[in-house]
């Protein structure tokens, strides 16, 4: 089994996703370990890590788009909009018709500008966003546009008084706040709205049928890479087969002739090994990270 390629796992909640490379680092006994975009500690799910030379392939996963199931409870605002942070408010919502909760998020879907939570990982002058907000500082983020694709309510649920919980299953762009989407249904309904449960289901083609979770990866270890870098890279980029002559000038770096495609796309050597990934422009194919073996 290759040492270098992406392991699927099915995060746990209450863990970091620095965590979860720390844990990936002890079992495979390399230092160079990485993933592919954040998940919050609250959050399970789809985390995609990057062992050896595949780390180099994560910049580009964590562009994808995303998919979630997420729980949002309509009631109650909390510091963070979600379950981990104080509740700083509380507004009934019993009264609060199912058609206008689905037309509050249906108003959330599509194009939108959406203000990420202050709490969070986005750097304002260098330091995280949530820690200026532990400090004590007010901090106010600018609204950036994603596009949520899919925002389908699922279940609505009236189980406890005053509150409402409403499943929904999300397709979205990178950079797009689950959470968010929690807080801003609840200011359009005046009761206040925050995230109760979240998992991601898929980061690009990576889903949650094909995740391990951290115990099946133990007792796998060290062999816990399942998709090589080379089937990694076929799975997520489009593929262009290189001639000998090319995979001689690619790998030490050189352009090759343009096909006409747009965006990366990774090119194979005659043997079927990756050697780079590559886009075109200014009327030539050149490699954005050369991977093949040294």
């Amino acid at each position: 089994m290759s040492t270098d390629g992406l392991i699927v796992v099915d995060k746990p909640g209450g863990m970091t996703s620095h965590d979860v490379v720390a844990r990936i680092r002890r079992l495979a006994k390399t230092r160079r370990v990485g993933h592919g975009g954040t998940l919050d500690p609250m959050a399970t799910g789809v985390l995609v890590i990057g062992v050896g030379r595949a780390t180099r392939l994560l910049t580009y996963l964590i562009g994808a788009g995303k998919s979630y199931t997420a729980t949002i409870r309509l009631g109650q605002a909390t510091v963070t909009d979600d379950a981990e942070g104080d509740v700083i408010a509380t507004t009934p919502a019993g009264l609060v018709t199912d058609e206008a909760i689905r037309a509050a998020l249906a108003a959330l879907s599509g194009e939108v500008d959406q203000v990420p939570s202050a709490v969070s990982a986005i750097k304002i002058n260098g330091q995280r966003a949530y820690k200026r907000v532990r400090d004590g500082e007010s901090v106010e983020l600018p609204a950036r546009r994603v596009t949520i694709s899919r925002l389908e309510v699922l279940t609505i649920r009236r189980t406890e008084p005053d509150v409402v919980d409403v499943d929904v299953d999300v397709t979205c762009s990178s950079g797009t706040y689950i959470r968010a989407i929690a807080r801003d249904a609840g200011l359009a309904l005046g009761v206040g709205g925050h995230l109760t449960a979240l998992r991601r289901t898929a980061v690009g083609g990576f889903t949650l049928d094909e995740a391990a979770t951290l115990d099946q990866l133990e007792q796998r270890a060290p062999a816990v890479v399942n998709l090589s870098l080379d089937a990694a890279a076929d799975r997520f980029f489009p593929r262009r087969d290189a001639t000998p002559d090319e995979a001689r000038v690619l790998a030490h770096g050189g352009p090759l002739d343009p096909t006409g495609r747009t965006g990366p796309y990774a090119v194979f050597g005659p043997a079927g090994g990756l050697i780079a990934i590559v886009s075109e422009r200014d009327g030539r194919a050149r490699a954005e990270i050369v991977l093949a073996p040294a």
